[in-house]
């Protein structure tokens, strides 16, 4: 049983948890109205319309993003119901914080191409026409996950990455990246969308 090595939560620190929790979702539900507004009109020839055969269509780029946040399920529910419990390295490494701010920050910029860290989240070629409908069902699903879960210690709480195990982040922290990577993918759409040779309507 490994000892844990956080102070016990004050209720300041409580209270500035939820308010990140409460900033978290509050975006990720921005996100899902405004990709229902952005693209929910597409037709399936315009969803699955690439640029070139090395790029992501419209509808890639949610599939991705859905792809991803799945990931995350068994962590969120785990936290929810009380099962979880910090491993060795989520409760001793030093750069959880660093590993969080980093990743943060790349997300922001477009600048840097990432190839995908894992097969289980690269997008089909094909992408269902009704993508964006079942996106926003899905962002309400994870929405739910992480409210749940904020009834946890969340200033205990370190994840590790899905994809690299030896990056661990602060719980917010990794949840504020999967905002931004939402966001970022979004541009990517609406690159994609801007494209000359884009199919009209």
């Amino acid at each position: 049983m490994w000892i844990e090595i956080y102070p016990l939560a004050t209720a300041r620190d409580t209270d500035r948890m939820l308010k990140i929790m409460e900033e978290i979702i509050s975006q990720l539900k921005q996100i899902s109205a405004g990709a229902q507004d952005s693209f929910g009109r597409l037709s399936a020839g315009q969803i699955n319309w690439k640029p070139s055969g090395e790029s992501w269509s419209v509808g890639q780029c949610f599939e991705h993003l859905i792809k991803t946040n799945e990931m995350f399920y068994d962590q969120l529910e785990r936290i929810a119901d009380g099962t979880r419990r910090n491993s060795f390295l989520e409760n001793y490494s030093p750069l959880s914080g660093f590993f969080g701010r980093f990743l943060i920050k790349s997300l922001k910029s477009d600048e840097k191409k990432f190839k995908a860290p894992s097969p289980k989240i690269v997008p089909p070629s094909e992408i269902d026409p009704h993508i964006i409908e079942i996106f926003a069902g899905h962002q309400t699903e994870f929405i739910g996950k992480i409210n749940d879960a904020k009834s946890a210690d969340l200033k205990k709480i370190v994840i590790t990455s899905p994809f690299l195990k030896f990056m661990t982040y602060k719980f917010t922290q990794a949840m504020t990246a999967m905002v931004e990577h939402e966001k970022r993918h979004i541009r990517q759409a609406e690159r994609v969308r801007q494209t000359e040779g884009f199919p009209a309507d």
